[in-house]
């Protein structure tokens, strides 16, 4: 399994039993509250880390305290920018629930840069009430080029609410002079945290117990220079002695001088086996009981005390142990320690330094936690032990979407490794692969094809099962290469070899090539080929169990079962996935990622059967589940499936905003964008009358009558159809009308060739509205006939609703003819009841009354003002700045919008507000 998050780092470190009073730097910290960013620097051992978990340990820690405190205990595996963001992100919507789950799914998704993903935190944030304080310890771990990227963006924005506190060793690569010269930078710097005289002799006298006299005081802290890791090594070695002020004369020198004297004066002072086991366990970065005893086993140390009993003892003795949790489980050496030990041990005993490593990868593999495994197999030249844990956990992992784990290890892994290992090298392919790394995958592949031109006995397979799987796997990643490269008929030859190449039961390979060629055939608009292969892909994927993969791939082939005209089939196959969402979702959790986007799917086919209060009840139960049972498009798609509704109510005001917090939020994937948000916002501007805007769209997009036609533009083509005949209608232009009825034919002929029965309804319809508005009103019931005649077996309503009241005579007659008459008769009741219901009118009317749930608490009028600006990309100080009011203002606004509406950020309560109605009637006030 996957290695688990590691949740101490998110918990603020216990702060030592007894400290020694600072008010001093406590007045800094305070003055470091008001103000955007606090930076503690200084080298190893000067008490940064005990510093702000005492003075942290007193703050609100509730959602309910105006301060909130997000704690991140960072380490090197923080370079990488999607570690560090996943932890920081984590901890802040622990503080403040609901600030980062939609950014936390948008940066796991890999397909938006982090300022997209920061600049919604720092949105979210702006409008927070209260103040939440970000803390990054041991920043200089994870200090980098991708990490600062970020950071820096973060503080260019960073709005009022945010304070971040940063521990280091070292300056941060951020605009610090900037800051400094603004007057935004609180600066703790050596010569700060160093300890004074005082200091010193409360901390030894005073804590200690030792009675020094001033002249040992003062000389300590000049041999120490205040040096807070020195005097608690001095500490250590002053107990028991009886001749405290020879020893205090007898060590001088530079820090490091000190620290390695004072500690060789701990050390030599420690039994046997506590010394045996600090410097076992200095090559670790966690401890806990059963783990240090398998790294330091009892028959090795005499003494007899148990890992656990050891750690106690330490922890007693505050010989530098660090706590990571409430219940003392798991602890970790003071960093400045730890590097002694460590220094000590490999001094001492180099040799046993690769043994202990490698107990120490025993212990991790047996716990489950492969990262922690190889990291230390490779630490201990064991890089044979890694390649097995990589090659017998990489389908695992590639199961729960961890591909970025195995890219790491294909830089790790030496080379002369792999070179004998084709279930290996193929693992770590596919990790780079799936993490957009596809520099040096050709010449990989190759290698891998000359290794099975090998005997078997010639190679390394650690599962001998897995070996026959490769070399159909190698055809699906060239398959892949092919489709990146922009060759689709490369692309879909290469899968289907991949295919035949397959050995049974190898469901991965099959329906991951499968998904290939249906991608590669829907680029080229052969929407039949796709869904055929989309056919094979989702059984297969669901046998490997990729069921992540399964409910992407359920979107893209439902979407052509739409445009095949297999209503009924799209809604089988958002229901069968939805069904494999619920009964995969984890313990706990409101649903696996993609089961709000299921839920969305069937808004959609309900939408065609003008179910609208199916409609609305799939879009309430998707948006109830929250961006943790989302992926990273369902924001998008939301908003899109909202906009349909309204625009069926006759809200055609609303639908636009809807689809401008579409266009917003938009986040592509690798399916191709056959159905642009800009074109759905065109076709509800020409509903609305807005013709000069809904041409404005056809020049900004360069959508025109005389285009080459082809699928992948075909719904900005008949959105531009629609515009002609709305414009025809509001003007009376035979030229206009001419242009619109010869692209229908055209793109009926296309439609037609291709089999998208589905898109044939859409063009008959509006083929019948053309030559009606001409005057063939033989033509026009023809070409209603044969829509309601494709229409008729899976039950397609909405598009002829939205035709009325234009063909609603047309329908009448159809109604009493054969063989259409019974399903024509269907159509009219249901356009006449949706005339009814608006009014008698048509698109573009005012909206008709809806039903309305009511709030217990109803919001007010300048809290639906805050409301519909929740709803845009402004962030707080310009939502206070556009109504003219103070930012604590909009703050109190929000927190009471909040809590009426039950939600915890702006994307839920704007998608709350457009469940019951509220931004409407806040914009028609």
């Amino acid at each position: 399994m996957a290695d688990p998050l590691v949740e101490t780092k998110l918990l603020l470190p216990r702060p030592r039993r007894e400290v020694v009073l600072r008010p001093r730097l406590a007045d800094l910290l305070r003055r470091g509250s008001h103000g955007p960013v606090t930076l503690i620097s200084a080298p190893a051992g000067f008490g940064k880390t005990t510093l702000l978990a005492s003075w942290f340990a007193t703050a609100p820690s509730t959602p309910d305290d105006d301060h909130l405190v997000a704690w991140v205990s960072l380490d090197e595996r923080d370079r990488e920018a999607t570690s560090f963001w996943t932890y920081v992100l984590l901890a802040l919507d622990r503080a403040v629930p609901g600030s980062g789950a939609a950014a936390l799914t948008l940066l796991q998704s890999g397909q938006a840069p982090v300022e997209t993903v920061l600049a919604g935190v720092v949105n979210e944030l702006s409008v927070h009430s209260g103040e939440v304080t970000v803390v990054l310890d041991d920043y200089h771990l994870a200090d980098g080029v991708d990490v600062a990227a970020g950071m820096t963006f973060l503080v260019d924005h960073q709005p009022p609410q945010l304070r971040l506190v940063i521990g280091t060793r070292a300056d941060p690569a951020l605009p610090l002079s900037r800051l400094r010269a603004r007057g935004e930078l609180v600066e703790i710097r050596a010569t700060d945290l160093r300890f004074t005289v005082e200091e010193v002799s409360s901390y030894l006298n005073d804590l200690n117990g030792f009675d020094l006299t001033a002249a040992d005081l003062a000389a300590l802290e000049a041999r120490t220079e205040g040096w807070v890791a020195a005097l608690q090594l001095a500490a250590l070695s002053l107990r028991d002695r009886d001749d405290r002020t020879s020893f205090i004369a007898g060590f001088a020198g530079d820090d490091r001088f000190v620290v390695d004297y004072l500690a060789d004066e701990v050390l030599s002072r420690q039994p046997d086996d506590v010394r045996r086991f600090l410097l076992d366990t200095s090559i670790l970065d966690r401890l806990t009981g059963s783990l240090c005893d398998a790294v330091s086993p009892l028959p090795e140390r005499a003494g007899g005390r148990s890992g656990r009993a050891m750690l106690e003892a330490l922890d007693r003795a505050n010989l530098f142990l660090v706590p990571l949790d409430g219940h003392r489980s798991w602890y970790r050496y003071h960093h400045l320690f730890g590097d002694v030990l460590h220094a000590h041990l490999l001094e001492e005993r180099p040799g046993d330094v690769p043994d202990l490593h490698r107990r120490a990868a025993g212990w991790y593999a047996e716990a489950g936690q492969t990262e922690a495994a190889v990291r230390h197999a490779l630490a201990g030249g064991d890089a044979e032990r890694a390649a097995d844990l990589v090659e017998l956990t990489f389908r695992t992992l590639g199961r729960e979407r961890r591909e970025d784990l195995i890219r790491r290890w294909a830089h790790e892994v030496p080379d002369e490794i792999v070179r004998d290992r084709p279930v290996l090298a193929i693992a770590l392919i596919g990790g780079l692969m799936a993490s957009n790394e596809f520099d040096g995958v050709d010449l990989r592949l190759d290698h891998v094809e000359q290794l099975l031109a090998k005997p078997a006995t010639d190679l390394v397979v650690v599962d001998r099962d897995e070996l026959p799987r490769v070399p159909a796997s190698v055809k699906m990643y060239r398959a892949a290469l092919a489709l990146i490269g922009g060759d689709p008929a490369d692309a879909i030859t290469r899968a289907e070899q991949a295919i035949e190449a397959a050995v049974d039961g190898d469901d991965l390979v099959t329906g991951a090539a499968a998904a290939l060629s249906g991608l590669a055939s829907w680029t080229t608009g052969d929407i039949a080929s796709a869904h055929a292969s989309y056919t094979t892909s989702i059984p297969a994927l669901t046998r490997a169990g990729h069921i992540a993969d399964v409910l992407g791939c359920s979107i893209a082939m439902a979407d052509m079962e739409l445009r095949l005209g297999q209503l009924r089939e799209a809604e089988r196959t958002f229901s069968q996935a939805l069904e494999l969402a619920e009964a995969n979702a984890p313990a706990g959790s409101r649903g696996m990622r993609g089961t709000a986007d299921m839920l969305v799917g069937l808004s959609r086919t309900a939408w065609y059967r003008n179910d609208l209060a199916a409609v609305a009840e799939y879009l309430r139960r998707s948006d109830e589940l929250g961006e943790a049972a989302s992926l990273p498009q369902n924001p998008y798609r939301w908003s899109v499936g909202m906009a349909r509704l309204r625009a069926a109510e006759g809200d055609l005001s609303t639908a636009l905003e809807l689809l401008g917090e579409a266009e917003r939020v938009y986040v592509a994937d690798y399916s191709p964008n056959v159905q642009p948000v800009h074109a759905t916002r065109a076709r509800v501007l020409a509903a609305r009358g807005d013709l000069a805007e809904a041409r404005a769209w056809a020049r900004q997009h360069q959508v025109a009558t005389d285009d080459e036609l082809s699928y992948l533009r075909e719904y900005e083509h008949i959105t531009l159809a629609r515009v002609l005949l709305a414009e025809h209608a509001a003007t009376g232009s035979r030229q206009t009308l001419q242009d619109a009825a010869a692209l229908l034919d055209r793109l009926l002929a296309a439609a037609e060739d291709g089999g998208r029965m589905g898109t044939m309804i859409e063009l008959e319809v509006l083929r019948a509205v053309a030559h009606h508005a001409g005057g063939a009103r033989g033509e026009s019931l023809e070409a209603l006939g044969h829509a309601v005649e494709l229409a008729q077996a899976d039950g397609w309503v909405r598009v002829f609703v939205d035709a009325a009241p234009v063909l609603t005579d047309l329908l009448r007659e159809l109604a009493t003819s054969q063989p259409q008459s019974g399903y024509a008769r269907e159509l009219l009741a249901a356009v006449t009841a949706a005339g009814s219901a608006a009014g008698g009118a048509g698109p573009g009317t005012a909206p008709a009354p809806r039903p309305v749930v009511g709030l217990v608490d109803p919001l007010s009028d300048r809290e639906l003002d805050v409301l519909r600006l929740l709803g845009s990309d402004l962030d707080g100080p310009a939502i206070a700045r556009r109504l003219v009011v103070s930012l604590n203002t909009v703050r109190t606004h929000t927190k009471h919008i909040y809590t009426k509406l039950g939600v915890n950020n702006r994307r839920a309560a704007i998608s709350k507000a457009h469940q019951l109605d509220l931004l409407s009637r806040s914009g028609n006030r």
